[in-house]
């Protein structure tokens, strides 16, 4: 698996990780558990990414990391998700606990949520060493404005913003920015919420895909997104460990240079 630097500390990364929106929010159900199991088991210091909002996907993944002994394998990241400095603190002491962490690998402002407030904390938390990273977050190109404002007080190890072949407007100036600033960048919304999958529905890899190392749709829009020198790790969301291996096969070989890329684009953008 190919890594990437953490910018401030120059701490390795593997480039593809793990995002837990809806597929990690199964409750008690062993069924439902069962393939989230395997899934985490094919991880090896790849980030695992997840937030108070997503119902029971902390404490799912929590209990399957420890379950496991698969915590020196992740890379734990969450978030704050709330107002107010008491409240946001009893959030963040319940996430450490239902990750089953003393000291959490990245804990973020989940969309600007109170960032003030929350940053102010997290800045304690981290001289501490209850936090190794922090960072901030958002999944929409409306909040790119403010995002950039905060990214630029320079508070903030991780920036995680949604980047894919179908929403690219990060590339304009917050991955720029991010690299001139020495922030690792966190792409969620990879697959652009299964829209990219519905786009090339039924049709074939371009023949010289191969060449890149490419064998799925899945690992031709993630190895486009991970292969911009802005960008330390895409966290696709899946509890399908299929999904996941296959996922892991775009982090495998060296990345698409810049006119790679831009083959890449033009085909994808080609296709009706």
């Amino acid at each position: 698996m190919t890594t990437k630097p953490i910018p401030s500390t120059g701490e390795a990364l593997p480039v593809i990780g793990l995002g837990t929106w809806q597929t990690f929010d199964v409750g008690s159900d062993a069924a439902a558990r069962a393939p989230l199991r395997e899934t985490l088991t094919l991880l090896n210091g790849n980030l695992v990414d997840s937030s108070p909002m997503y119902g029971s996907s902390e404490t799912v993944a929590g209990d399957l990391i420890a379950e496991h002994g698969v915590r020196g394998k992740v890379f734990i990241a969450t978030k704050v998700w709330t107002t107010g400095r008491e409240e946001g603190i009893r959030q963040m002491e319940t996430s450490f606990q239902r990750l089953r962490v003393e000291r959490m690998d990245l804990m973020q402002v989940h969309n600007l949520a109170d960032v003030a407030t929350h940053t102010e904390t997290l800045k304690e938390w981290k001289q501490k060493k209850r936090i190794r990273y922090v960072g901030i977050t958002h999944y929409t190109s409306s909040a790119y404005a403010e995002v950039e404002r905060w990214l630029k007080t320079k508070q903030y190890d991780f920036l995680q913003i949604n980047y894919s072949l179908g929403e690219r407007e990060s590339e304009d100036r917050l991955l720029p920015l991010a690299q001139e600033l020495k922030v690792a960048v966190i792409a969620n919304r990879p697959f652009a919420e299964g829209a990219l999958f519905r786009r090339v529905k039924g049709k074939p890899l371009p023949p010289w895909a191969a060449e890149l190392g490419i064998a799925s749709w899945a690992q031709y829009f993630l190895k486009w997104i991970v292969s911009h020198p802005a960008v330390t790790c895409a966290i696709p969301g899946t509890g399908n460990p299929k999904h996941m291996a296959d996922n892991l096969g775009a982090g495998i070989g060296p990345p698409p240079d810049a006119a790679a890329r831009k083959r890449m684009t033009e085909f994808f953008d080609a296709q009706a």
